[in-house]
């Protein structure tokens, strides 16, 4: 198959994808085999929370209208413009995938697939139903792509190269086992807000956004803020309480409980809400319904300590000048197909293999 064969199949998927929102989920003319997949599929939607409780139909909605979203013709030539693709020799990749969110490992998958080479995946066991089916549908639409994708519940045997993705105590195990392979191995990274005190209201429910998307277990959910000396946290209050309907989903207010008592029994000081603690703590990675906070003195010292701490961090959102790869409010869970996972550039490794 050439690159633009593999870049029409996924347009297509992107295309059935698009049918599915919480708003309005109806099959569209010229969307190929609905009559096969697009009831299954609503059904599988419905079911999702079944298999995950923190995938409610909302949050898989979201997902899939993001993917929706992101694979047009456009988005997918924008992408690969810049690699050179035709001569990739295929191999064989492990996919060792997360499941914190619905479809977290899909660019993973995608990487390898369109640039040729073939995936061997390993789910998580948090995450097994809503990818495979995408690849039926996939495979339904270019035939071709029946040997591209292999799902495995053994251990990965037989690649060339892997990609994987888990906590800082599995990428060690990751880092050694596949120490003769090519890899790129993921490890916790969490997403962090830099405030000045000057954000409009619009910004600052922007913010609630990346804090409360997904119940926060992403990790470009953002888990930490930075805040000017005497910051005033109230104009943040109003803000966020835009989100306050999610203290009525059991898993989560089951956290925000658990969370708060532990706090307060270890004698923390925090500010809380009522479906949101925030406490001040030098850490980056917050439990579930709670962000953490951290004053900074000036802009070229927080600049410096982002810069410092460059590895434990995914995405900053902030309106400060001179911070890499700073991303707007409310935009943290929007991620193009070429804002790669800790930066590191999977199709130019893909490409090189």
């Amino acid at each position: 198959m050439t690159l633009a064969e593999r870049k029409t199949a996924f347009v297509e998927l992107g295309k059935f994808l698009g049918q599915f929102s919480a708003e309005n989920t109806t099959p569209k003319e010229g969307v190929q085999h609905n009559d096969l997949f697009f009831d299954n599929f609503s059904n599988l939607i419905e079911l999702s929370q079944s298999h995950n409780r923190w995938f409610t139909k909302d949050e898989v909605y979201f997902a899939l209208q993001s993917w929706a979203d992101a694979l047009t013709p456009d988005n997918l030539d924008k992408w690969l413009s810049n690699y050179s693709l035709d001569t990739v020799e295929p191999k064989t990749i492990g996919l060792i995938l997360a499941g914190n969110i619905p479809l977290v490992g899909f660019h993973d998958l995608i990487s390898v697939v369109i640039t040729g080479h073939k995936a061997l995946v390993k789910t998580s066991s948090n995450d097994q139903h809503l990818l495979p089916f995408l690849v039926k549908y996939l495979i339904a639409v270019e035939p071709r792509l029946e040997n591209a994708v292999t799902f495995t519940e053994q251990k990965l045997e037989g690649f060339d190269a892997v990609i994987a993705t888990g906590s800082n105590n599995t990428a060690r195990y990751f880092e050694y086992y596949f120490k003769d392979k090519p890899s790129i191995i993921r490890k916790n990274r969490n997403s962090a807000a830099i405030l000045t005190g000057n954000e409009s209201k619009e910004e600052l429910i922007g913010l609630g956004e990346d804090i409360f998307r997904y119940f926060g277990l992403g990790c470009r959910n953002v888990s930490k803020l930075f805040v000017p000396k005497d910051y005033n946290f109230t104009p943040f209050w109003e803000a966020i309480y835009e989100y306050r309907d999610i203290i009525h989903y059991e898993k989560y207010a089951n956290n925000y409980d658990y969370n708060k008592a532990v706090f307060l029994m270890s004698n923390f000081k925090i500010l809380d809400n009522g479906f949101l603690t925030i406490k001040e703590d030098s850490s980056y990675s917050s439990p579930i319904s709670s962000v953490f906070y951290e004053f900074y003195e000036n802009t070229d010292a927080i600049k410096q300590r982002i810069e410092t701490d460059k590895e434990l961090i995914q995405c900053i959102v902030s309106n400060i000048d001179g911070i890499g790869g700073k991303v707007a409010f409310g935009d943290t869970q929007k991620p193009q197909l070429w804002d790669y996972a800790d930066g590191v550039d999977t199709i130019a490794f893909l490409s090189k293999i």
